[in-house]
């Protein structure tokens, strides 16, 4: 079992990837992210329309985002209906 930076011994998974232990698991992952002026519209316009903070719109973002990306992947379409005219739109990410 290979030691950290601080020579403690890092558990492995039987891959011989990190194991994180709970406490490592509950800490929040921090990163710094330059936005576009649209994406940073849109997200004041998305914290203004919903009173939610950037955090919780950014973990929203990427939850969404894997799980339509995971959908396409299994060979989903993402399909869009209008609920007042019943029209529906295939909707394709580039």
């Amino acid at each position: 079992m290979p030691a950290n930076p601080s020579g403690n011994r890092v558990k492995q998974d039987a891959d011989g990837s990190p194991v994180r232990d709970e406490a490592a698991r509950l800490q929040p992952d921090r990163i710094t992210v330059a936005l576009i002026p649209q994406s940073a519209d849109d997200l004041q316009n998305l914290q203004d329309r919903t009173s939610l903070s950037k955090t919780d719109l950014v973990n929203r973002a990427i939850t969404l985002y894997e799980f339509i990306d995971s959908q396409l992947r299994a060979g989903q379409d993402l399909i869009i209906r209008n609920r007042k005219t019943r029209e529906t739109q295939l909707v394709r990410f580039l």
